[in-house]
């Protein structure tokens, strides 16, 4: 077993009992599994669902509620319930958990970026178990990740984790649905998770508790596998079910190449969470140094320079009409404006820069690969 650190998701419809409410004897079951990871020596990071589950019956509510405020009033009572169950299982096997809550938005600023990504290594390194939940009470539709199996993709990238487990009541990848097919045939393993396999997948749900449904998983495991993190999709229900897994031996799909290599912090930033503020139009000779030889943009390749931004803030790259690479500038507009197709000295002569690059070649991040 080679790997070192793993995220685990649990989605609602593991946790919960069939009438929406949490179920303990599962959360107990999933923390005990959790417990066998540690004590091999494998680092956890924890995805759980579960706080409205938790909440909703202490609000008065008969049954799991539908309505927005309704939701986000439960998980404001629940997460406190969920985390305090899942303290008193690992306290017992003499673990410490902690917990985070995430929106969207702290994925989009850099330095809130960056600080999760300290936390999560110092409480990984004193051996803490991170139980991380989108923060339901109070995310707004444009600033929510749509539902956890995302937010623990994002998460597994930037803690480049060996593995992130998407735990479900369903045992994988079927190339048709499985309730409605019976000629329905699983897949044990794909290299990579296809754009026309998520379209070709119903986003509904089985399960009524959950927000998110195969085809959710499905973009999930895309995005992991791209940041460089292998993935499997499926069930635990064996008496040692992550550890299984983790030997092959799970009830699922296994996602991804023993070669994936895993993105950097930073530029997983560029690549997907930061927002883009212009766009620098290129020459054939930058094109070339840029897809095929590995280099630094410089001024020499620039043709124009459009739409009004700072250094440091994020750009696009293109050649003609198609988008080649983004990445955070050393220089604003206006001085790029000034500059464009000259060489570096003359432009760090005239900017008063040290920079000779436009773009570093370490925050650039290619959108295509040359033929």
């Amino acid at each position: 077993m080679k790997h070192k650190r793993v995220v685990v998701k649990i989605g609602s419809s593991s946790l919960t009992q069939k009438d929406g409410t949490l179920a303990r004897d599962k959360l107990s079951y999933f923390s005990e599994a959790i417990v066998h990871l540690m004590n091999a020596g494998i680092e956890v990071i924890l995805i759980s669902s579960g706080a409205v589950s938790a909440g909703f019956r202490d609000l008065g509510y008969s049954s799991r509620p539908v309505t927005v405020a309704g939701k986000q009033a439960a998980a404001s009572v629940g997460q406190g319930l969920l985390i305090e169950a899942y303290n008193h299982q690992f306290k017992q096997h003499g673990y410490v958990s902690s917990q985070l809550l995430l929106t969207r938005d702290v994925f989009s600023n850099e330095v809130q970026f960056s600080n999760v990504y300290q936390t999560l290594n110092e409480l990984i390194k004193r051996k803490v178990i991170p139980i991380i939940n989108e923060n339901d009470s109070v995310a707004i539709d444009e600033l929510t990740f749509g539902d956890n199996d995302m937010l623990s993709a994002l998460v597994s990238g930037l803690i480049n984790a060996d593995a992130l487990l998407l735990l479900t009541d369903i045992n994988g990848i079927y190339d048709k649905n499985p309730n409605d097919d019976s000629t329905a045939k699983r897949y044990d393993h794909l290299d990579y998770i296809s754009n026309q396999l998520i379209e070709e997948t119903s986003q509904n749900s089985t399960s009524k508790v959950g927000t998110g449904g195969m085809k959710s998983k499905l973009i999930a495991a895309q995005m992991a596998t791209t940041l460089g993190v292998n993935c499997f999709i499926g069930t635990a229900n064996t008496q040692n079910p992550l550890i299984d897994i983790l030997h092959e031996k799970g009830d699922g799909t296994y996602i991804g190449q023993p070669e994936n290599v895993h993105v950097r912090k930073h530029k997983q930033w560029i690549a997907f969470h930061s927002n883009t503020k212009g766009r620098i139009l290129v020459d054939d000779g930058a094109k070339q140094a840029l897809l095929s030889e590995g280099k630094s943009l410089l001024a020499a390749g620039i043709l124009a320079v459009e739409d009004e931004f700072e250094a440091d803030d994020v750009i696009e790259i293109y050649h003609n009409r198609q988008l080649i690479a983004k990445g955070q500038v050393n220089y604003s507009s206006e001085q790029l404006k000034k500059v464009r197709g000259l060489n570096s000295q003359d432009v760090m002569s005239l900017t008063d820069s040290t920079r000779q690059e436009v773009i570093h070649r370490n925050k650039l991040i290619l959108t295509i690969q040359e033929d």
